[in-house]
């Protein structure tokens, strides 16, 4: 899998991601953090 570089850090960046099932992930606490720190990564 290849990831994106970011070279700008200071920019504004759009991401989207579809969800199997169109489950909420921002409705339970564990699923938010995964997401979050995912970015944060």
């Amino acid at each position: 899998m290849h990831g994106h570089k970011i070279i700008n850090q200071n920019a504004l960046h759009y991401i989207t991601f579809t969800v199997v099932g169109w489950i909420d992930v921002f409705s339970k606490d564990d699923y938010r953090k995964i997401i979050i720190d995912s970015l944060i990564y």
